[in-house]
């Protein structure tokens, strides 16, 4: 018996076995190339070898692929579908479908809602790169503000939320962004980001814009405050850790050091995937990081609190 939220590839001599949750929290496609099947967790590693995307696997689905072609298979009681909402925001690559939609379109229209939501007076966009990017062209397309790449990135470090230590996030951030100072000196500045998790890279990047002349600094987030650990196997920190666990609007405002910060509602970020809002009662998505209602049971947390992931075997009574 297999639990949680998942995605999962599995190769014998002479089978290849692909399964996805009955939630659908994680994404999990099916392509072709000639006569081979191939299986990916994104579109875009299709489109990199040259293969023709198929279609998604359905929630609850097991498909197997052998020598005489392709099964599918559905044995699994059916469930809501709770999709990952923050694929749409960070997680997947922005050149990739997802249910459909391009990645990248989803988040500008993010940013086009966060703009509409959250104006304020301004002279520039600046994304946080690179995954800001996005919802920064479509908040300055929808406020009518020059969109201009104020931090430079470098591309050869990696993610920095993740990394255990204090001191290496910090170095992490210094080696990854640099602020283009050019563009930035007596600008009243608005920064997107898609999201504040431990608020490292902000507080960073904060008195980053602002050593380089910024006379204001504005941070919008396409995302709503992350306020709950993820136990659906993304490594977010534990909610003790959380900036949006500890601190109210105006002190993660103050302790990031901007002029304001603001949030996309949930409302908002439903709205820009094309629903009217989010639906109290069954959520159209998995949005556990931001509101706490988490799809599965966190059977393994609720028994010890030192569990920071739902493991995929079923060991409970």
């Amino acid at each position: 018996q297999i639990e949680g939220a998942y995605s999962l590839l599995t190769i014998t001599q002479k089978k290849m076995i692909g399964l996805r949750d009955p939630y659908g929290v994680r994404p999990l496609v099916l392509g072709r190339l000639d006569e081979a099947w191939i299986l990916s967790s994104e579109t875009c590693a299709l489109d990199i070898i040259g293969a023709e995307f198929v279609r998604d696997v359905e929630p609850g689905e097991i498909i197997v692929i052998d020598d005489k072609g392709l099964h599918s298979l559905k044995p699994f009681n059916k469930s809501p579908n709770r999709f990952c909402i923050f694929e749409y925001i960070y997680s997947a690559r922005p050149d990739s479908i997802m249910e459909g939609r391009s990645v990248y379109d989803v988040r500008k229209a993010i940013g086009a809602e966060l703009a509409r939501e959250t104006h304020v007076e301004a002279d520039l966009v600046v994304p946080v790169p690179d995954s800001g990017v996005p919802a920064a062209i479509g908040y300055a397309r929808q406020a009518k503000v020059p969109f201009e790449l104020g931090i430079i990135r470098n591309h050869y470090v990696g993610r920095t939320f993740i990394e255990p230590s204090d001191q290496i996030r910090h170095l992490g951030v210094r080696l990854k962004h640099n602020a283009n100072a050019a563009g930035l000196k007596d600008k009243r500045v608005v920064l997107v980001d898609d999201s504040i998790v431990r608020g490292t890279t902000s507080v960073k990047i904060v008195e980053m814009v602002r050593s380089a002349g910024a006379k204001e600094v504005h941070m919008r987030i396409s995302s709503p405050p992350t306020a709950h650990p993820c136990f659906y196997g993304i490594d977010t920190p534990q909610q003790s850790e959380l900036l949006a666990a500890q601190y109210d609007l105006e002190a993660m405002a103050k302790h990031i050091g901007v002029d304001t910060l603001a949030f996309i509602s949930s409302d908002g970020l439903y709205r820009a995937l094309g629903e009217k809002g989010r639906e109290m009662t069954a959520p159209q998505y998995c949005d556990a990081c931001f509101t706490g209602d988490y799809p599965i049971p966190l059977v393994d947390h609720d028994q010890d609190p030192a569990h920071h992931q739902l493991s995929l075997l079923d060991e409970h009574d």
